[in-house]
């Protein structure tokens, strides 16, 4: 005889066990969305918007398409090998009449101005005298200004038709298009961009090198000490967190310029004569020592956390086999404390990168971060594009570091307690 099948479990209100269990669970699931969901709203609106607006404006042209719609309608059929005929530049009339009367010229001319100098001065005083202006428009628009009579004018006008450029990339490593379309490098005394990125990688590199050189012995001696003292020193560690960074980085400018305290106390010494103080104050020097002393406590407690970790009885077994206090440092300590330095290294790194108050008060013209003419160009220039292709750069390269950091240590080795 063949057994029956024996009956689902069920609840006490007769609901097949599966099916309760499946229920709870996502009610488990949406309470916890819920809990998570304010913070999720958070960075969505504070982190991820704003970085997707970034690389959107890196990107959006819409100033010609929008402001000279007529005028890229009857572009549209042009070679490129000679003036357009009296319908574009009728077309061309018509817009800056209406744009005119409209006052929303601005944005289109700084936007050509970026590619070709002159631009703005020339969209400028052709649309104050427009309404003066007669058929035929080609030699009306040309007597006004002989910008209208250049080639290149209305390859860059069809080349900026489109809604979308890489034109604030290209400027953002000193390259720019050519009035055929080629990429071209910039004029050698418009070079900036390039320079001031590797300017600030290797800064920061040598920033990162300072602060674990100088954090190092300080984290080892926290590690050492008994409580009483250690804790009193880390409070000393702590302390410039209670301070504002303004007052940090204003203070190391009393100090370190030609009549401030160090120099000061050198000349009193003898160290160095009056006459020949030195200046470490608005250049590379000062940016590197004043924020190697911001971000030391970054290095440092990322250290002291991995090696108050480490048993004393490590190195006093390795001492005991034989080995000298160097070797036993080198072998048997320093390599567990590699996830502490790494920690601290890529924090202090990705940090140095990306400050901005201490290099533009301390750095002068030498010891500027690229980070200096994204607020430069966000604030005084006005391009934006400019603005968030820079910083979109900088994106990446801070991105590619971390991808290389973890490919060469591993995050996973990271430790920051």
């Amino acid at each position: 005889m063949s057994e029956s099948p024996a009956a689902p479990l069920r609840t006490a209100d007769g609901v097949p066990l599966k099916v309760s269990l499946r229920r709870a669970v996502r009610r488990s699931k949406i309470k916890a969305l819920l809990l998570v969901a304010p913070l999720l709203t958070f960075l969505i609106i504070a982190f991820v918007m704003p970085l997707f607006e970034m690389l959107w404006r890196s990107v959006d042209n819409p100033e010609v398409s929008t402001h000279l719609s007529r005028t890229v309608a009857a572009l549209e059929g042009w070679n490129g090998e000679s003036l357009p005929d009296e319908t574009t530049f009728a077309a061309l009339a018509e817009d800056l009449r209406e744009g005119q009367q409209a006052r929303n010229l601005g944005l289109l001319s700084s936007r050509l101005n970026y590619e070709k100098s002159g631009m703005r001065s020339t969209i400028s005083r052709t649309a104050r005298r427009i309404g003066t202006l007669e058929p035929p428009y080609r030699e009306a628009l040309i007597e006004v200004n002989d910008t209208w009579g250049e080639l290149d004018t209305w390859k860059l006008i069809q080349r900026e038709t489109s809604p979308y450029t890489m034109s604030y990339y290209l400027a953002a490593i000193d390259r720019q298009l050519s009035p055929d379309g080629e990429i071209i490098t910039v004029p050698e005394h418009m070079q900036i961009h390039a320079t001031l990125f590797w300017r600030t990688l290797w800064m920061s590199a040598v920033i990162t090198g300072l602060t674990l050189l100088l954090g190092y012995p300080v984290a080892f001696l926290l590690a050492s000490l008994p409580a009483r003292h250690s804790n009193l020193l880390m409070i000393l560690v702590l302390l410039p967190f209670w301070t504002s960074l303004l007052v940090r980085t204003t203070t190391w400018i009393a100090i370190l310029q030609s009549q401030g305290v160090l120099n000061d106390v050198m000349v009193a010494l003898g160290i160095i004569a009056d006459e020949a103080r030195w200046q470490m104050i608005h250049n590379k020097m000062g940016t590197i020592i004043a924020m190697t002393h911001i971000l030391l406590p970054f290095m440092i407690l990322p250290l002291y956390s991995v090696m108050k970790t480490i048993p004393p009885s490590y190195m006093r077994a390795a001492r005991s086999l034989g080995g000298k206090p160097f070797l036993s440092f080198r072998r048997v300590y320093f390599p567990l404390t590699i996830p502490g330095i790494a920690a601290g290294g890529i924090l202090v790194f990705i940090l140095s990168i990306g400050y901005y108050i201490t290099p533009a008060l301390v750095g002068g013209q030498s010891g500027r971060f690229i980070t200096n003419y994204i607020a430069y160009h966000m604030q005084t220039s006005l391009n934006w594009g400019l603005a968030a292709a820079i910083a979109s750069i900088l994106l990446f390269v801070v991105i590619i570091c971390y991808l290389v950091f973890n490919r060469l240590i591993g995050v996973d080795k990271v430790k920051l307690g």
